[in-house]
């Protein structure tokens, strides 16, 4: 039997059992009842979203969810093959002793190399704060190069620089590694990503920081959750939550794991999952590093904000909005790549919630700012907003909000 004929008689069974009349039903999730009348006679299938408002406002514990077969991957996030990219850093030359030369770049200090070293970091790590926030107002592809010359530059430093005072560039390396993973992800290149995060985890394994490969897993557990895979996700996001690794890396993975959970509408894991990564986070050893941060490091409280993404995933769209809203605000106003991230999740939500015109008005703001700052995960949710308010075509703010919608939605072109 067809997944589409055999929800919608399950519905139909748990809707009964709880005493819902089909008109009640669809006054409580915001959907029309002609449509939800068909979905239970398995002539309509039952979108992703449907399934989990219907899940968590009927408690059937992802049953219904589990029912559904998930769409394929959005195009723009789903991996590629992991090809070399000319600017990868070649291990063997930075880690071997000696080597003299920073990577080919021009930038050709002989053997003055090793004194020269130390005094560069400092530069090189204040560019690095610098090019973190520059990559929340400015497109990745536009980002990518200058982040990869810098990583090859300062792996560079490590190789003329005695065994002893090498670590410091390596792990500053690693640190611009990871960041440009980050950013190929985000230009839509998954493929480049992980080979960066790879980059980066060896690079600090090298400088003495055995701690960033497990990072590593959480990164590829965000690939795997934007690719809609609920149990790679989770699996993942486990691996890096073994003992006697730092607070603050266990505490991302949890996050992680939560939303994995989530996904698969299992609130019971999700919830265990984000008390465990709201301990770990707000724990003193979790704020103690001096070294950049990893994660995010414009989300006052990651925890609280992942409750909110996550919420909306198991089908709780108004607890989510409230979350969200709260959570937002917080937000600094120049981090616009991260207020489009969790603004749009929230404009899902209260659209969601029935509060369609709010919804429009969140989503209007962010929209203005998209075409400066491409994101394919952000795209994500974009265009679950466009599913969701596709639903109330008659509202005049949903059809004012289309041209937007469909603007940043409308494939790039080189």
């Amino acid at each position: 039997m067809s997944t589409t004929l055999r929800f919608g008689p399950e519905l139909r069974r748990l809707r009964q059992e709880a005493g819902l009349t089909l008109t009640e039903f669809s006054v409580a999730l915001n959907y029309d009842k002609g449509y939800l009348s068909k979905v239970e006679r398995g002539e309509r299938s039952a979108s992703p979203e449907l399934a989990r408002r219907c899940d968590a406002f009927l408690g059937a514990n992802g049953e219904l969810q589990r029912l559904v077969v998930h769409s394929e991957p959005d195009s723009d996030t789903a991996e590629t093959p992991a090809t070399p990219s000319p600017w990868l850093v070649g291990r063997r030359a930075v880690l071997a002793a000696g080597t003299g030369s920073l990577i080919d770049l021009g930038l050709k200090l002989g053997g003055q190399a090793s004194s020269a070293a130390a005094p560069l970091l400092p530069s090189f790590r204040t560019q690095f704060d610098q090019l973190r926030k520059l990559g929340q107002s400015t497109a990745p592809k536009v980002l990518l190069p200058l982040l990869e010359t810098q990583t090859r530059t300062v792996a560079g430093l490590a190789a003329g620089t005695p065994s002893a005072t090498r670590a410091p560039a390596l792990l500053l390396a690693s640190r611009f590694a990871e960041f440009t993973g980050w950013m190929a992800q985000e230009a839509g290149d998954n493929g480049a990503a992980l080979a960066w995060t790879a980059e980066a985890a060896e690079l600090a394994r090298a400088g003495g920081d055995p701690y960033l490969g497990s990072y590593a897993l959480v990164r590829r557990a965000l690939v795997t959750f934007y690719d809609g895979d609920a149990a790679g996700t989770v699996a993942l996001a486990r691996r890096a939550q073994s003992e006697g690794l730092p607070p603050r890396i266990r505490g991302l993975a949890a996050q992680r794991e939560a939303q994995g959970h989530a996904i698969a509408g299992n609130e019971r894991g999700c919830l265990r999952s984000l008390d465990r990564a709201r301990e770990l986070l707000d724990s003193d050893d979790a704020h103690s590093s001096a070294e950049p941060v990893i994660g995010t490091s414009h989300v006052g409280d990651p925890a609280a904000m992942t409750t909110g993404w996550c919420l909306h995933d198991l089908g709780r769209p108004k607890a989510a909005a409230e979350v969200l809203d709260r959570e937002c605000r917080r937000l600094p106003p120049h981090a616009l790549r991260t207020r489009a991230r969790y603004g749009f999740r929230r404009s899902l939500a209260h659209a969601a919630s029935g509060e369609v015109e709010h919804a429009c008005t969140i989503a209007g703001e962010l929209l203005a700012v998209m075409p400066a700052l491409p994101s394919a995960t952000v795209n994500s949710d974009v265009r679950r907003l466009a599913r969701e308010l596709s639903r109330f075509r008659s509202s005049r703010a949903v059809r004012d909000l289309q041209p937007a919608l469909a603007r940043v939605l409308a494939p790039a072109h080189d």
